[in-house]
């Protein structure tokens, strides 16, 4: 019954649109439309079928799908048709990826177009660029509080810029991510202005309340984002005399998505920048899309529909497109943004492995990697075609969120230990050399998450202000080594501007009284392209760390096994400060590979009985991978240097 009345509303829909498109360009669109308009129809049906307006916004919704295939380019529909039978083509090892702002970059979009050879020197071809959209001048979240979808922000230049960018990265084989801020809009967006100006239609975009009634059941259930600078989740605006809903800062609106019309509008944001070309959308705060009251309104059933319905409505107008699920959620919660399929992903290919930046944090303070092996092996099994990114550090703060189950298996307390691990981090820790600071500190539960570059964190800073050449060189072979398991881990590595080259603190922002209160911009640098420049300067700290992040990505690049097929086998070792686990494909160079990590600041021997058992490690000189070095077997088993990790070829 249901099947039979989609068809019946797609024969409708059809027929309306047929009488100007029906020439042979057009067969892909409703081939496309006709393969997922049971799914699309069956979602929007059980979000929005109980409304009187159910048919029209349909209707409206394959109206918005059709006006943007037609806008498609010639050379991205060849592209989609190349996508779609390479299915599995984003997990294929060569990809590594950089996130960056492109004012803390280069200044401007422009300026972009001259640091492509730097990103390609590296080794870099999967560029995102941090949002771009025209915001506020202050008030504007870091560009995640958008005054305009699908406006650039005149301070990193023009349309034309990207459009040019786009053009040169695609000429280099590099694929863009751009953001898509899902959750929320600045409360300078032309909606919210109408909304402030009394129109109902727009108030309907949000969520607005007369009183303090209903905020305050919501407020009930749900976590404080920003305990310190955005406390609470509502905020009074005296143009309209409502409550609004702020999930995140006062000038950030959220999105009512039990609305149609937002969905739709949302859905037509992410079609026009896949049609300027963008390879991957970044969409933001996914799991806040849906809010219900008694809930945490993070993570609802809901939310996963609503992501649904717009990867199915991709994959009609431009299914070579990606998305990427920006959801710093727990493991059993953050694999589910892949979606139900058993193979496929129908929500987002692509998500944020923060649980493992957390857990290599942990396993960098302790000197131990019980909690790393333990919260590797909680990590839910992902879907096929699915992948994640591995990242040491990114624009935001670390989370400790993995589970309390994970440390207490790993011998630890939980309370205690996270306590450890900010003290650690923040410099109130007597053995600790990391530079960072506390941030999201919730005075009512304790809890508090982590601000500071890589580099600082890794106690390069304290080891250069001291002039201490082993500490220094303690800190490069940390960064090295948190680079090395991600790039071997499974899924596409992701560096974070400056970190290839050591970037340190950048305390800049307190000048700045739109970011002085929020200390994650100390690690959101302006690059200093003359520090930049000494990667090609022999013996300088820069050149230390850049060769070798540079050898790794080269290195991995040419490791069939480091695909991400699923094909990764934890392996238990009697040693708590090392950690190993193997990657094996069927065919290809390098098909079966042993990495051997070991987090400790001494060396230690591993036995290879283990390893010997299933007809790995039996000659008496094995190679890493890594460095080209040959590495002895002796009797008692095979040394890894403090700090370092081993790619074995097996």
């Amino acid at each position: 019954m249901y099947e039979q009345i989609s068809h019946a509303i797609l024969n409708d829909t059809l027929r309306q649109l047929s009488t100007s498109k029906q020439d042979k360009q057009w067969q892909f669109f409703y081939t496309r439309l006709g393969a997922n308009f049971y799914a699309i129809y069956s979602l929007f049906h059980h979000l929005y079928g109980h409304r009187p307006d159910f048919k029209p916004q349909l209707a409206h919704l394959v109206a918005v799908l059709a006006e943007r295939y037609g806008q498609r380019s010639a050379a991205l529909k060849a592209q989609d048709l190349a996508r779609e039978q390479d299915h599995a083509w984003f997990m294929h090892q060569k990809w590594v990826g950089m996130a960056l702002y492109c004012d803390g970059f280069a200044g401007t979009l422009s300026h972009m177009q001259t640091k492509l050879a730097y990103l390609q020197e590296l080794g870099v071809n999967m560029v995102h660029i941090m949002p771009i959209c025209d915001c506020p001048e202050t008030n504007n979240d870091g560009g995640y509080a958008v005054r305009d979808y699908k406006k650039i922000d005149p301070r990193y230049g023009s349309e034309q810029d990207l459009d040019q960018l786009i053009h040169l990265m695609q000429q280099r084989e590099m694929l863009l991510a751009l953001d898509v801020v899902v959750n929320h809009t600045s409360d300078e967006h032309a909606w919210a202005i109408k909304a402030k100006q009394g129109d109902a239609t727009y108030q309907d975009y949000y969520y607005m309340f007369d009183d303090r009634t209903l905020p305050d059941i919501y407020e009930s259930t749900m976590p404080e984002v920003f305990p310190e600078q955005a406390p609470g989740s509502f905020t009074f605006n005296a143009e309209t005399q409502k409550w609004v809903m702020t999930v995140f800062n006062h000038y950030q609106w959220d999105l009512n998505y039990s609305n149609p019309a937002v969905l739709i509008e949302i859905l037509d944001v992410i079609l026009f920048w896949a049609n300027k070309g963008v390879d991957i959308l970044r969409l933001d705060a996914v799991a806040f899309l849906w809010k219900k009251m008694g809930s945490s309104c993070q993570n609802e059933r809901e939310a996963h529909l609503i992501l649904q319905l717009l990867k199915d409505c991709c994959q009609v107008v431009a299914p070579s497109v990606l998305f990427i699920a920006e959801a710093i959620v727990s493991p059993t919660e953050i694999i589910k943004y892949f979606g139900e399929d058993a193979v496929n992903a129908k929500e987002c290919e692509i998500a944020y492995n923060a649980t493992l930046m957390a857990l290599l944090w942990d396993a960098v303070a302790t000197k131990q990697t019980q909690l790393l092996y333990k919260g590797i092996e909680g990590l839910p099994e992902k879907l096929d075609r699915a992948t994640w990114l591995n990242y040491v550090r990114c624009h935001d703060d670390i989370g400790l969120g993995f589970s309390d189950e994970s440390i207490i298996a790993a011998g630890f307390d939980p309370v205690s230990h996270r306590r450890f691990l900010v003290d650690y981090y923040t410099g109130h820790y007597e053995d600790s050399n990391a530079k960072g600071f506390a941030f999201g500190v919730n005075k009512k539960t304790g809890d508090a998450r982590i601000s500071g570059a890589l580099a600082s964190l890794a106690g390069l800073e304290t080891a250069l202000a001291k002039q201490d050449a082993s500490a220094i060189d303690d800190a490069i072979a940390t960064i090295s080594l948190l680079h090395n398991f991600t790039m071997a881990f499974g899924g596409m590595p992701l560096l974070y501007y400056g970190d290839a080259v050591g970037t340190l603190n950048d305390d800049a922002y307190l000048i700045d009284s739109s970011k002085m209160n929020d200390n994650r911009w100390v690690h959101r640098p302006t690059l200093d392209w003359a520090q930049m420049d000494k990667r090609q300067q022999k013996g300088t700290v820069e050149q230390r760390i850049f060769s070798a992040i540079k050898q790794l990505i080269a290195v991995r690049k040419e490791i069939s096994a480091f695909a991400d097929l699923n094909n990764r086998a934890l392996i238990a070792l009697d040693n708590p400060h090392v950690i190993a686990f193997s990657r094996e494909v069927a065919t290809g160079m390098h098909a079966r590979v042993l990495v051997i990590a070991n987090f400790d600041v001494q060396a230690h021997c591993i036995p290879t009985q283990a390893f010997q058992q299933k007809g790995w490690l039996t000659q008496p000189m094995v190679t890493d991978l890594c460095s080209g070095q040959s590495i002895p077997l002796t009797p008692a088993g095979i040394v890894i240097p403090k700090l370092t990790a081993y790619w074995l070829s097996i």
